[in-house]
């Protein structure tokens, strides 16, 4: 038997807020090729999470155990079409359909998700990055994090500035 205590949520997000990337996960599938995975993520206010999307037919389910983040939706054009505030307090869980490009924004001081998706895990065909948003590291990550903190439904990123 697997738990999660309040103890193990605050030590994950005291290594999201010392990693690079203010980000990790805790898995608790034996191995990547679990026919279903379960995972904790952890993510600190700042963390940049491209946009993505999974295969049509692999579905993520996303609930909120401490803080607060946002779950972006977008057109295949980079415009928002749905922005839902998720916590641990009010929506808690959502599933995102396969072939949904989308995103999450961390609010401060940060949050832990439980993350269940579909198995095996390949790395080569877990997830599609956006074109239209930029790479992790890339000079525009940061500015156009900040436009994903605060960006309205009907939005859409114009390279090198917002809206």
């Amino acid at each position: 038997m697997k738990t999660v205590t309040a103890d193990m949520i605050s030590e994950l997000l005291a290594r999201a807020a010392e990693a690079p990337r203010k980000r990790t996960n805790l898995n608790l599938h034996a191995d990547p090729g679990d026919p279903t995975n379960r995972f904790l993520n952890a993510g600190i206010a700042g963390t940049y999470v491209r946009p993505h999307r999974h295969r049509s037919d692999r579905w993520e389910l996303v609930s909120v155990l401490r803080g607060r983040l946002d779950l972006l939706i977008f057109a295949p054009d980079g415009e928002i079409t749905r922005r839902l505030m998720l916590d641990s307090d009010g929506t808690a869980l959502v599933e995102i359909p396969g072939g949904a490009w989308h995103t999450l924004v961390f609010s401060a001081p940060g949050a832990a998700v439980l993350e269940v998706k579909p198995g095996p895990y390949d790395a080569a065909l877990d997830k599609e990055f956006a074109a239209w948003a930029p790479a992790e590291g890339d000079p525009e990550a940061a500015p156009f994090l900040g436009w994903l903190e605060r960006a309205a439904l009907g939005e859409a990123w114009r390279t090198g500035r917002p809206p």
